[in-house]
């Protein structure tokens, strides 16, 4: 039977929460499927506000790859704000989706898309809003499979007792996967039960089913094994890898917002993985190897999206977007292409040393000159080779140079404070470096209102990188050199001045720590936290710190551990770690020796242009890096720009 909306007794209170628009749905390319000729029905949640939820590129990915199947449904649902919490357990309103307003826990499962740790409280806020137990042992046959997704589930122990399946990997053919196995599930009536359910979701590539996995501790408080309780059940489970990207041309119609949203343009993935070997980027370590799309695929999806959503921006997304080896091929074509319609791109990653003054003239073409945005991560040469991340300040001043005598006025420079073998001066450096680049704005433009603004936030050691065995730094250390970095900035005020300084304090980033370095028994405090009052702990003005060390020492210290036990403290080579037994393809010998390569001082070459290191990815996935040449082109147009509005028609 097809559940009601809940709709009308939500209506009545939108008027008495901030930004109504974002709960009512209708946006453009949303989808409401018929619910009766649907055999599994998907509700994808975003645990965060709409405004962040609704622009990103793998809920949209899942929603389109689940709606194109016959037999299947996917609903989008975001995290509520408070003020309309409050409303909604007054009323009783139950969690929903925003496409067409039914309660959560009608469907058969509930998608969790983890980009980072912060937003595990609002998943328990959805759950207890949905009527579903916070506790998976606690579901029953009819609850919804509550299955974790995102760079976050590669590690999905800390939430544990609160998700049925942590899917690891990437997502476009494991949903299908999981769909196939509740379809033939329900299709036999359902045997075994719900216990049934989760071996067969268990024995599914790339699905890793919490429950079904014992976990044994030491008397020093480390985890002492992780077994499998049944035979069915794989001891280690491998990531999953979606090898030919030209396969999956997705979001085919992205969602266009009706609220305010923090991207809003059309984004294309150009390809996926990254071997630069960023000892700090837990995303460029689990995505690997390298995937390209090929030119015609990305003009093809461009040419859709543009078409079917109207933005005049498009995003070429990637974690280093520079890094694609026809990537001057793509700007070039695309800026042909659109020159004069009012379509921009833009490249949200960019790395100094695959930068230059003709793909910078390609982007601005039919867009306007904005900024630059670089990530040299550390202010001194020898942090840089710490991290791996080999940008000198010679190429940044050299290119920040030529961009200023082309006419841009500002870039941003990204950092983080708090890396491992760390030392004041390591960050101080970082003032010296912007300074460097005012002076080389003013002396290339000949004008004085060049702008560098940098940003820091505290590094969060990772699973599956080398630095998974690092101490993390301490908040006070942290804001103790972020002081001396301000001050330094301020010493020279005639370049200072024009120096914009935005920084995350450490507080947060330890928090961040406990939750991605944390097993089990960080669940406790998780659902202590929220039971206080935590919600959109990524907020600053919602996070609270005195409440998560308040949790974290009542529900870890009676266990012998403590918040400093899984954030500040060294691991050592042979302690088991708590997501030892879930495979990102990286062998651990070749993370720990890099690890001991990062303490050292020495560099690691990217694998794309050279040699192979044998991190293990490639043979563990099936796969290989997928370079160019693609030997193909840019689909070819003709682009009309009738009385309106711009259109493009293919020709």
């Amino acid at each position: 039977m097809t559940p009601a909306s809940v709709f009308p007794i939500l209506e009545p209170l939108l008027p008495h929460v901030a930004k109504p628009v974002q709960y009512v749905g209708g946006e453009l390319n949303a989808q409401q499927r018929d619910w009766e000729s649907a055999a599994v029905r998907w509700a994808l949640l975003y645990p965060d506000a709409y405004e962040v939820g609704l622009p990103n590129q793998g809920v949209m990915i899942l929603y389109e790859v689940l709606n194109e199947r016959d037999d299947a449904l996917a609903e989008r649902c975001y995290a509520v704000w408070p003020d309309l919490e409050a409303l909604m357990r007054e009323r009783g309103v139950p969690a929903f989706t925003v496409d067409a307003h039914r309660p959560v826990d009608a469907f058969d499962l509930l998608g969790v898309s983890f980009p980072t740790e912060l937003g595990y409280t609002n998943l328990l806020t959805t759950l207890d809003l949905a009527g579903i137990p916070l506790h998976a042992t606690e579901r029953g046959l009819d609850h919804p499979v509550v299955v974790a997704g995102g760079h976050a589930a590669f590690n999905p122990e800390p939430i544990a007792d609160f998700i049925d399946v942590a899917a690891i990997g990437d997502g476009e053919e494991v949903v299908g996967d999981i769909t196939d196995v509740v379809k033939g599930w329900k299709e036999q009536g359902r045997p075994g039960g719900r216990r049934e359910l989760l071996l067969r979701l268990a024995a599914t590539d790339g699905c890793y089913v919490p429950s079904c996995y014992a976990v044994d501790y030491a008397t020093d408080g480390v985890i002492a094994a992780v077994v499998p309780v049944h035979e069915r059940v794989p001891r280690t489970v491998q990531k999953r890898t979606t090898v030919e990207l030209d396969d999956w041309p997705y979001p085919k119609k992205p969602l266009v917002p009706l609220a305010d949203t923090v991207h809003e343009r059309a984004s294309v993935e150009i390809f996926r993985g990254c071997t630069r070997g960023c000892r700090f980027c837990q995303a460029g370590m689990i995505t690997r190897p390298v995937r390209e799309r090929s030119l015609a695929g990305i003009g093809e999806m461009v040419d859709q999206a543009v078409r079917a959503s109207g933005f005049d921006e498009i995003g070429l997304l990637s974690l280093s977007s520079a890094d694609h080896s026809e990537i001057a091929e793509i700007t070039k074509g695309l800026a042909d292409r659109y020159e004069g319609t009012n379509t921009s791109l833009s490249l949200p990653s960019t790395r100094v040393d695959a930068f230059n003054i003709d793909l910078a003239n390609e982007i601005s073409r039919n867009g306007r000159r904005s900024g630059l945005t670089f990530a040299p991560e550390g202010g001194s040469e020898r942090i840089r080779r710490v991290i791996n991340k080999m940008v000198s300040e010679d190429d940044l001043i050299r290119t920040v140079s030529q961009a200023f005598a082309q006419g841009w006025r500002q870039v941003k420079l990204y950092f983080m404070c708090g890396l491992p073998t760390e030392e004041d001066e390591d960050v101080v450096q970082i003032a010296g470096m912007a300074h460097r680049v005012i002076e080389a704005g003013r002396a290339a433009s000949g004008r004085n209102d060049i702008r560098c603004t940098i940003s820091i936030g505290g590094f969060v050691p990772k699973p599956h990188t080398p630095f998974q065995w690092a101490a993390q730094a301490s908040p006070e250390v942290v804001d103790d050199r972020l002081r001396k970095l301000r001050a330094a900035v301020n010493s020279n005020r005639k370049l200072g001045r024009n120096v914009g300084m935005r920084y995350h304090d450490g507080q947060p980033s330890l928090i961040e720590g406990l939750l991605a370095r944390g097993d089990r028994r960080v669940g406790r405090v998780i659902e202590r936290v929220w039971r206080e009052g935590g919600r959109f702990d990524g907020w600053s003005e919602h996070f609270s710190y005195e409440r998560w060390i308040g949790a974290a020492a009542a529900e870890l210290e009676p266990l012998g551990v403590s918040l400093g036990w899984f954030t500040t403290r060294e691991r050592e080579r042979d302690e088991v770690l708590p997501w030892d037994h879930l495979d990102s393809g990286l062998d651990r010998d070749w993370l720990w020796d890099d690890w001991q390569d990062a303490l050292g001082g020495r560099e690691q070459d990217d694998c794309r242009w050279t040699p192979c290191f044998d991190c293990g990815v490639c043979p563990s996935t099936g796969t290989d890096i997928q370079v160019g040449p693609s030997g193909t082109s840019l689909l070819p147009l003709t682009v009309v720009n009738p009385v309106g509005g711009n259109r493009f028609a293919s020709g």
